[in-house]
């Protein structure tokens, strides 16, 4: 079965950096979207970026030029690269992968109508101001 375990988060001051990290097992779709999103507390879930099988990106407005979503097929694992971090990017951090069925992969990947199947359990990231 599929499933997916983040690492990588922990605390900074404002102006640092992480690299967050997600190990993929058991996903072996050859077209696929990947993404990562976060949630604060008393806040809805926010799309933060997404990568899909061609290695296209997508990215919040709200982090571009601040993150990078990557991918490293050898080791299955998707990176949430995090540089001039904020106050506000303080969340848990999620990845996630579809269904695979989407031919067009991360179209709409940030919105609510694009299904994510597999989630992991979260990785927290505080920064302080």
């Amino acid at each position: 079965q599929v499933h997916l375990v983040e690492s990588g988060g922990g605390s900074v001051q404002s102006g640092g950096s992480l690299r967050l990290s997600c190990v993929v097992s058991g996903y072996t779709y050859s077209r696929y979207c990947l993404a990562w999103f976060r949630q604060a507390p008393g806040k809805e879930r926010e799309g933060v970026a997404s990568i899909d099988s061609d290695g296209k990106t997508t990215y919040a407005d709200s982090v571009k030029g601040r993150f990078t979503i990557s991918q490293d097929n050898a080791k299955n694992t998707l990176y949430l690269q995090m540089n001039s971090l904020k106050p506000e990017d303080t969340a848990m951090y999620y990845c996630a992968a579809d269904s695979g069925a989407y031919y067009y992969t991360c179209r709409g990947a940030l919105s609510e109508g694009h299904a994510y199947n597999y989630w992991g359990q979260g990785t927290q990231v505080t920064v302080s101001s």
